[in-house]
């Protein structure tokens, strides 16, 4: 009973915690091994277990969402899903070892760019005058991360948004959460059809990440900026150092 509880806590908060700023996968993918998932299906699981709460968080960013041209959101989407099912593949062939070497080094690397995320944008507004805006190859990247381990995926897809230029925080979120969600939704679908998940706890955080995400969208409009970035530098830093540890006694 402890640990069904610690599962549906962990999925609602991190329910919250994606609508805010991402990162809602450093509570559930680190309460699902603890249940004694392992580190591969825990993965898939966990992005099974959060994904509903990308639609309760877009929903709650409607407004925010109908300031985008139409077509220009088809064209982020359909990047996005390429982008899932490639890294959802490369999941797939990686074993259990080499998928808990990785993780960490992610995890930090993610929680630095977004945290730098202003200085790598003038950077590159200064270096490149033929800086384009919502490059391709860079959102492929971002989601082919987000498909292989879904942890921190809403970091790195806002400090992607801050070098394309975006300094709407609001507006920042409810992108990352539409895109979350489409590319969620492909990883969930291959997952499922590879036999990765374990329903029984999927189930049950899906109902808890969904009332976690519509509620965390009042929340980060309430929140200022710097409130925000301090919260992504604490989950970011906090379990990049938690996975290090695990990393170091295997």
């Amino acid at each position: 009973m402890a640990e069904w509880l610690l599962l549906i806590f962990s999925a609602f908060f991190a329910g919250v915690v994606n609508t805010i700023a991402g990162g809602g996968t450093f509570l559930t993918f680190p309460a699902l091994v603890f249940a004694g998932v392992p580190p591969v299906a825990a993965n898939a699981t966990s992005a099974v277990a959060v994904f509903p709460g990308y639609l309760g968080g877009a929903l709650g960013f409607q407004q925010e969402m109908r300031a985008f041209d139409r077509r220009r959101l088809v064209r982020l989407v359909l990047i996005t899903l390429a982008g899932g099912v490639a890294g959802s593949g490369l999941l797939l062939v990686s074993s259990n070892a080499a998928f808990s070497m990785v993780v960490p080094f992610l995890l930090f690397g993610a929680t630095l760019v977004f945290l730098f995320g202003d200085r790598l944008r003038d950077w590159a507004a200064s270096r490149a005058s033929a800086f384009a805006p919502e490059g391709a190859m860079g959102l492929f990247a971002v989601s082919a991360y987000g498909g292989y381990f879904n942890g921190g995926l809403g970091i790195v897809l806002l400090a992607l948004f801050s070098i394309w230029g975006m300094t709407d925080i609001h507006l920042m979120n409810g992108l990352k959460n539409g895109l979350s969600f489409a590319l969620s939704a492909i990883s969930v679908a291959i997952f499922s059809v590879a036999g990765l998940v374990h329903w029984p706890q999927a189930l049950a955080m899906m109902a808890a990440a969904i009332l976690g995400g519509y509620a965390g969208a009042p929340v980060a409009r309430a929140l200022p900026k710097a409130v925000i970035r301090a919260l992504i530098a604490v989950i970011g830093f906090g379990m990049s150092c938690v996975f290090f540890l695990r990393l170091l006694g295997a």
